[in-house]
């Protein structure tokens, strides 16, 4: 089994569920007392939070290499960063260290195209649903058509994510409008739904609405297990 380097704390909420995920997906391929081979990086959100908000993109990309090298230097086979919008910076980490980076995208798209969605909705921060770096990568690579909600909506989901799920909170309202933005990109033509930032989970499950719902996180671990145990 390899050694999966995390980069998290982005927040450390949704790298929980990457700690848990990757440990039952370990778990269950093989049993017994088996756990992940885990190095984690995780960083402080608060000032990263701030550099987001400015869109100082140059810093956040230093940290993040920063932090890619540590785990590299840590003993790290591979990479993850545990969060959709970090991946914005994906080639910055890259050039950083010699191991390979796990896309989040890559994976999740990987998933749709198996399970034959064309037609996808896409939910995060306003950073992933409206800059380029992670729509075009599903439609270049994957040839998936996505489409994200009308700004009203998406100001929604943003501050939701930031203001609620970051802080590990979860209200009945602000899933009634997530639920109710997941509709209106069904009447669009969603067949199923993206869950572009790892928080959303927390709020969102499968049984809640008719149409797939893709959790990234979960998709992510469950590559990332499935790297490690190629070496099995």
């Amino acid at each position: 089994m390899k050694t999966i380097g995390l980069i998290g704390g982005m927040s450390w909420e949704s790298t929980a569920h990457y700690y848990a995920e990757l440990n039952q997906g370990i778990k269950k391929a093989l049993g017994g007392l088996h756990s992940a081979r885990i190095l984690l990086y995780s960083v402080d959100f608060g000032p990263i939070e701030k550099l987001q908000n400015k869109e100082d993109w140059e810093s956040l990309g230093n940290i993040m290499a920063d932090a890619a090298r540590k785990v590299e230097k840590g003993g790290a086979d591979c990479l993850l960063i545990c969060t959709n919008t970090m991946h914005k910076l994906t080639g910055i980490v890259e050039d950083a260290v010699n191991i390979p980076l796990l896309h989040i995208a890559d994976a999740t798209a990987q998933v749709l195209v198996h399970d034959k969605i064309k037609r996808v909705g896409l939910l995060g921060t306003a950073y992933t649903m409206e800059q380029e770096f992670y729509k075009n990568r599903l439609i270049s690579k994957f040839d998936l058509d996505v489409i994200i909600p009308d700004e009203k909506d998406r100001n929604s989901i943003h501050t939701i994510i930031y203001k609620e799920l970051c802080l590990g909170q979860i209200k009945t309202q602000s899933q009634k409008t997530y639920l109710n933005i997941t509709k209106r990109l069904a009447e669009k033509g969603a067949q199923g739904i993206i869950l572009g930032c790892t928080e959303i989970g927390m709020l969102l499950k499968p049984e809640d609405i008719d149409i797939p719902l893709y959790d990234t996180a979960k998709i992510h671990a469950a590559k990332a297990v499935e790297w490690a145990l190629k070496y099995e």
